[in-house]
């Protein structure tokens, strides 16, 4: 391996606690891996790993040599890439993490543009609604919606996405239709959690200029998005979401929009990537085609 490489595979030995996770991440046998970091240890003369038989972690030295590196790194990066045309035709491994439903309804459904667009680049995509770990899992770029937790990552805005509070026919029949934001407190909601922040959110709206939280009565709670609209959708009770995850079920009437005179506050939809690595060409382009489709899917807020 040259040098180049052997940094770029001890940052992600530092960064993922494994030999074996790096190696597998770069496409390189694990004794490889293991042979070029005894070599590199060997000139430097000191010991930059320490290995136990779960983790590996940096010694001392290896923590000082390990953010050195990632400076380098993201300068030879950047570099390459004002003297290479890979900004213009990009290439490699991209990996992203969606949330289900921009997944299968926003991203998903062009991302052959975005190949047509960019044939080099190969895509990795995991979904979930869960926040990932974008060092440890080597995450490129997540797209999440709502309030921003992690403040150590770099956010690019996407789109706002009007929200709509909406029930089934039968919740409604058996309940009761509210009119204001007022009347919640004689409903029930199906409730949303966060798997990091543990809280149920409330629901909101703007009265007189500000945003006011309510919180319904409710005997279930989920912490996912599609399960959210089927406890909807089986009369569990009010929900409160972007209103592009309902738009068929409401032109097919399975679902019902109450409350429009009251404005939902839109629920920002971000991109987001690590602030120690350089903006690679790739995440670029990737992030700005993300910024061309929510813009046109969500053009009023966008």
């Amino acid at each position: 391996m040259d040098k180049f490489d052997t940094l770029q595979l001890f940052t992600r030995i530092v960064e993922l606690g494994s030999f074996s996770q790096a190696a597998d991440q770069l496409a390189i046998p694990r004794a490889t891996a293991s042979n070029a970091i005894k070599e590199l240890e060997s000139q430097l003369g000191c010991r930059l790993l320490e290995r136990t038989t779960r983790h590996v972690r940096a010694s001392q030295d290896g923590k000082a040599y390990y953010q050195r590196c990632v400076y380098i790194l993201a300068e030879l990066n950047d570099a390459e890439a004002a003297l290479r045309p890979v900004v213009a035709k990009p290439r490699g491994i991209l990996r992203i993490d969606l949330q289900g439903t921009h997944a299968s309804q926003v991203v998903l459904p062009q991302l052959d543009e975005f190949h047509r667009r960019y044939p080099d680049i190969e895509l990795i995509i995991s979904s979930g609604d869960r926040l990932v770990d974008l060092v440890r899992e080597g995450i490129d770029c997540v797209v999440r919606a709502g309030k921003l937790q992690d403040s150590s990552l770099v956010a690019r805005h996407l789109a706002d996405l009007p929200q709509i509070v909406c029930a089934s026919p039968d919740y409604l029949a058996a309940f009761g239709v509210p009119e204001h934001p007022d009347d919640l407190e004689h409903h029930q909601c199906v409730n949303f959690f966060s798997t990091t922040g543990g809280l149920n959110y409330p629901f909101e709206f703007i009265i007189d200029n500000e945003r006011r939280a309510f919180s319904p009565k409710g005997w279930v709670t989920v912490n996912e998005a599609e399960n959210y609209v089927i406890c909807a959708l089986r009369g569990c009770g009010l929900v409160q979401l972007p209103r592009y995850h309902v738009e068929q079920t409401l032109a097919e009437g399975r679902l019902v929009e109450v409350m429009s005179d009251w404005q939902s506050p839109a629920i920002a939809v971000s991109a987001l990537y690590t602030q120690n690595r350089q903006l690679s060409p790739r995440v670029r382009v990737f992030i700005d085609w993300l910024k061309e489709i929510y813009s046109a899917r969500f053009p009023a807020a966008g």
